[in-house]
């Protein structure tokens, strides 16, 4: 059986220095970066978890983005282009990226150098169902909930399913 560790409580006094500290914070930051990529605002909010000051967290991630040491133009192009990979549409890697504090002219920028989102939607389209295209608007419409699900837009569901809403079809 294993042993049960307990965490002494800290001198309070001197949470609060190292919560003032901007080394520490740095340091904090540089250790969470050498595991991998964080966007700004998901850094900035892994430190204020962790008990640093919002002031010292804010100068750091400024002092770390001028050093390009923090770049959300490359975070945001290294996740749409794995997310793409995994078959994520452009809508659903734009909403997570916002959701991580990315800046929208970053993400419209990511998304512009991505792979081309039809055919990437008639991949995995494809992949789920098999090549052959739905003949029956029972099956266009739960591949296309799938591919919204996902997150592409209708003009990329139309081209990936051969569904063209003519009305005179």
């Amino acid at each position: 059986m294993g042993t049960l560790r307990r965490r002494r409580a800290g001198d309070p006094a001197k949470a609060e220095a190292k919560a003032r500290d901007p080394q520490a914070a740095r340091m904090a930051a540089v250790a969470l970066l050498a595991r991998r990529d964080f966007a700004s605002g998901e850094l900035r909010q892994k430190l204020e978890s962790q008990g640093y000051d919002a002031a010292v967290v804010a100068a750091v991630v400024a002092d770390l983005m001028s050093e390009r040491t923090l770049d959300d133009g490359r975070y945001a192009e290294n996740y749409v282009a794995y997310h793409s990979e995994r078959g994520q549409g452009p809508l659903r890697i734009a909403a997570d990226l916002r959701a991580l504090g990315v800046a929208g002219d970053l993400i419209e920028a990511a998304l512009a150098g991505g792979p081309d989102w039809r055919e990437l939607a008639r991949g995995v389209r494809v992949r789920k169902f098999g090549a052959e295209l739905p003949d029956d608007w029972t099956e266009k419409t739960r591949q296309a909930r799938f591919l919204q699900y996902r997150g592409f837009s209708s003009d990329h569901i139309r081209a990936a399913t051969g569904a063209d809403f003519d009305p005179d079809s």
